[in-house]
């Protein structure tokens, strides 16, 4: 007797004789062969053997109207699982009603008594046909992903990237120059500045803006899955690799490739990331097949990468490699006058989101240009974003911008009030240490609240208690 072939199957008949003999037959050449007189049944039985074949009976009650009862299951069980495939079986050998089995779902129609020969061989095509499905549904699903994928990526950010200062008209010039070659770019910058706005204005400002612009930021993927996030995997390459993936190289292919935090990317994982940029070709990990990618780079990162080189925490190489043409973005307390413009858009965006009406007193305005901004442009956003929610009347209270956020950058020992604390040194990495120290007080040690309050993530939020061991 030949080996057993991998499948599940299930029968169902109300007629017990039958249920034994395809039983009987079936078990000699299936892994797991499943039998109900109950078509309710069906679908518990389905879910716990993994069934991939049901043959079932056209008739499960002699008063039936001949055929009716099997093809309402049929229907049921196809809209289920449209996967599913299912023979039919009745003592009716009828042409047309195996033309209207097949029509309503059906892979075949077997007349009973059946061959054993005839059985079969109905019964293995059936399960070609199951795995083709399968495979089918799989490719299916992926292709949705990637649509998925490419849609949001082709999106574009939540908000307009702005500014009317000069250096901001500065950066505006350079990225139209930038983006008209393929020259890959690096935007440096304090946290908060924008870096993935700009990100999106390079690429629709560049003639791959009809192409997809995809997004990663290497501060938030492990190592462990550093190659099969950029290259993809293969089904197999590792533990929990149980499908295909495309990697953000492949799905970026005619359009952008956008790495942020790219200063985090460890040493190990650089010159696989260089040897991918010089050879404009990746392997999927567990692939044995290059496949050629076109790319336009852009990289982003709040780390002085010229430093982190003399460290030995960067490699020169790659440095060289990623930044043709480099675009810094001013932290907000160098373009003051760009304030009221940020203000305004960022008052008017949140009062449509929380269906608010609300305006802006000239005092008030003039004090939040006062105010330092540590966070750059994203605290002011969130800040607006609370003063919106918390504010009474028809005026934005800016009390619960200011006061917050003041106290959370005052030096220690200061009490934070008033508009602008006073500061007994300019150094930022020292005002930034303090500003953390201050929020996480206030906020009673709440990362969550305090990396909010402060404009960033909570990912840089615990990379810079790392790297003050706070």
């Amino acid at each position: 007797m030949s080996a057993k072939q991998p499948g599940a199957i299930l029968v169902v008949d109300d007629n017990p004789d039958i249920l034994i003999a395809a039983r009987l037959l079936l078990k000699q050449h299936y892994q797991l062969v499943k039998t109900t007189d109950n078509p309710f049944d069906i679908e518990d039985i389905v879910k716990a053997h993994g069934i991939e074949v049901i043959l079932l009976d056209m008739n499960f009650n002699r008063d039936a109207i001949s055929g009716q009862e099997g093809f309402y299951w049929l229907k049921k069980i196809i809209s289920q699982d449209p996967s599913m495939v299912v023979l039919l079986m009745t003592a009716y050998g009828d042409i047309q009603l195996a033309v209207d089995a097949i029509k309503a779902g059906a892979a075949d129609f077997i007349a009973k008594p059946w061959q054993n020969e005839q059985l079969l061989g109905a019964v293995a095509a059936a399960f070609a046909h199951a795995k083709d499905k399968q495979q089918l549904g799989k490719l299916t699903r992926q292709t949705q992903g990637l649509n998925q994928a490419l849609s949001e990526s082709s999106t574009g950010p939540a908000f307009d990237f702005l500014g009317q200062s000069a250096a901001m008209q500065q950066v505006f010039a350079t990225i139209d120059k930038a983006a008209q070659s393929d020259a890959n770019i690096l935007i440096t910058g304090e946290s908060g500045t924008g870096k993935e706005l700009a990100a999106h204005a390079i690429h629709r400002a560049s003639l791959r803006a009809a192409q997809p612009m995809i997004s990663l930021d290497m501060g938030a993927i492990s190592e462990s899955l550093f190659k099969s996030e950029l290259f993809g995997h293969k089904k197999g390459a590792f533990t929990d690799a149980k499908t295909d993936k495309i990697g953000r190289f492949e799905l970026a292919s005619g359009g952008s490739l956008f790495l942020d935090e790219l200063g985090n990317l460890p040493l190990t994982h650089q010159a696989t990331l260089l040897a991918a940029l010089q050879n404009r070709c990746i392997t999927p990990v567990g692939g044995t097949k290059p496949v050629e990618v076109d790319i336009r780079l852009i990289c982003a990162t709040n780390d002085n990468l010229q430093q982190a080189v003399n460290e030995g925490r960067f490699r020169q190489d790659l440095l060289y490699r990623i930044n043709t043409v480099e675009i810094r973005l001013p932290p907000l307390r160098e373009r003051s006058e760009d304030i009221p413009l940020l203000v305004n858009y960022y008052l008017t965006h949140f009062a449509q989101r929380y269906k608010r009406s609300l305006d802006i007193a000239q005092q008030d305005m003039a004090a939040l240009c006062a105010y330092h901004w540590p966070g750059n442009v994203r605290e002011l956003a969130h800040a607006i974003e609370r003063a919106v929610i918390l504010s009474d009347g028809d005026m934005l209270d800016v009390s619960s911008v200011v006061g917050t956020t003041a106290q959370a950058v005052a030096p220690e020992g200061n009490t934070g009030e008033g508009i602008c604390a006073s500061y007994d040194t300019f150094d930022l990495e020292v005002l930034e240490q303090r500003a953390i120290r201050a929020a996480l007080k206030h906020y009673q040690g709440n990362v969550s609240h305090a990396a909010k309050a402060l404009g960033l993530t909570r990912g840089a939020m615990y990379r810079r208690l790392e790297k003050y061991g706070l």
